[in-house]
């Protein structure tokens, strides 16, 4: 099969019919062969009926509905899970990907060989103040923090290659950061191509402004579970290690101070009266539970089923 399209979905049942007609209509006509996967993410406007109805006129339709609302995250999990196709082309139910992008994608995953075409929305049509600003100062952070250089990492428009996504664990909100989750597994190949962006047509947005909140927050765990996740002493060992020696460091140099003093009887003041002798006990005490912490870390790490998983790339 050469394409397996997955459309996540909540609350879009106005879309389907025209989604799934424009899909249908650029398969044909560049002849692939193709799937679409649609989870609807726990709908309550019968948007499960209605790909029920679809599926019934088109065999390459399939469906995975949810009990309830799991998030996006959960919904490209099982996708990815389902799909057959050499490449997986993920977009949203919104119409505001355009399907007639998809050649494109595909040409750049087969002939141009890369793992993971990204879309770049370059004319957004939504709010400048509540969506465009935003998405740039969130842009710009998740490029700094991943060194991957998409202008867009959000965008729901991608392509990938089958194995990529079979390799990539996508749980929690971690679907903003798929190409990361790509890199971080050894798929290193990872461009992005300018797409079109259309108002939506039906409905409103499920996505508030929290989603930048939280997308940032998401994207320091994954930055430190990739980094540090099977070696968590190395940051919390050396966290610990500089804090104790800071705390030691500031003890010592008050009590020799109140010893040099004392010794040519000049005036001194007790250590314990002295809040600097305080701070340094506190430092010292951080810095124990940090080495601790790590040591901890380490041990779980150890005992980790997944301490010893690699992507292996070729094997005789």
């Amino acid at each position: 099969m050469d394409i397996s399209v997955i459309v996540a979905l909540l609350n879009e049942k106005e879309s389907l019919p025209e989604l799934v007609q424009r899909i249908g209509a650029v398969m044909k006509e560049n002849s692939y062969s193709y799937e679409i996967i649609m989870v609807d993410d726990g709908s309550t406007d019968g948007s499960w009926q209605c790909i029920e109805q679809l599926s019934k006129a088109d065999p390459n339709i399939h469906g995975i509905c949810f009990r309830r609302n799991y998030g996006k995250s959960a919904a490209l999990y099982c996708g990815f899970n389902k799909a057959q196709g050499d490449v997986v082309i993920t977009m949203d139910a919104d119409l505001q990907d355009f399907p007639e992008e998809i050649p494109g994608l595909y040409n750049m995953i087969k002939d141009e060989g890369w793992d993971i075409v990204s879309g770049w929305k370059q004319h957004r049509q939504d709010n400048a103040l509540t969506k465009n600003l935003p998405s740039k100062l969130y842009n710009a952070t998740a490029r700094r923090i991943t060194g991957l250089k998409l202008h867009d990492m959000n965008c729901g428009l991608k392509a990938y290659r089958n194995e990529v996504v079979k390799n990539i664990e996508v749980y929690g909100e971690m679907h903003r950061y798929i190409p990361y989750l790509a890199k971080n597994a050894g798929f290193s190949r990872i461009t992005e191509k300018p797409t079109r962006h259309a108002k939506r047509k039906f409905g409103k947005s499920k996505f508030g402004a929290s989603r930048f909140i939280n997308g940032f927050l998401d994207l320091l765990s994954l930055w430190f579970l990739s980094t540090f996740g099977k070696k968590p002493m190395h940051f919390f060992g050396y966290s610990g290690i500089f804090t104790f020696m800071v705390g030691f460091v500031m003890a010592i140099w008050i009590i020799v101070d109140k010893l040099v003093a004392q010794s040519h009887h000049l005036p001194f003041r007790p250590v314990t009266e002295q809040p600097l002798f305080f701070l340094a006990l506190v430092a010292i005490i951080i810095g124990v539970l940090f080495f601790l912490a790590g040591f901890l870390g380490e041990l779980i790490a150890r005992s980790s089923g997944e301490r010893n998983r690699y992507n292996i790339r070729k094997e005789f």
